[in-house]
């Protein structure tokens, strides 16, 4: 029988991929997201952001340019392999 302790180092170790195995796929498709806004080096990856001055990214967002930085910014553009991908890499760590 295992003792409080082993089981708490066990749960410590299996938690965050236990975590990542039930995430919904809405979940998912979040974390995606904020991943791909986060790895954006300025503050317009996405329409929606807001700039330092607090005006609206709009139109000038790196989501809204063609070429260069190609952040993911909404729902719709996660794939159903995106999530896939995403699971399986959470599997691994």
């Amino acid at each position: 029988m295992l003792g409080a302790f082993a089981i708490s180092v066990l749960l410590a170790a299996f938690g965050a991929e236990a975590k990542q195995n039930h995430m919904s796929d809405d979940q998912v498709a979040k974390q995606i997201i904020a991943e791909s806004i986060a790895s954006y080096p300025g503050p317009c990856a996405c329409p929606f952001n807001t700039t330092r001055n607090g005006s609206s990214c709009g139109r000038r967002s790196a989501y809204s340019k063609p070429g260069g930085y190609s952040p993911i910014c909404y729902r719709e553009d996660v794939t159903d392999e995106d999530i896939a991908e995403y699971k399986q890499r959470m599997l691994k760590k």
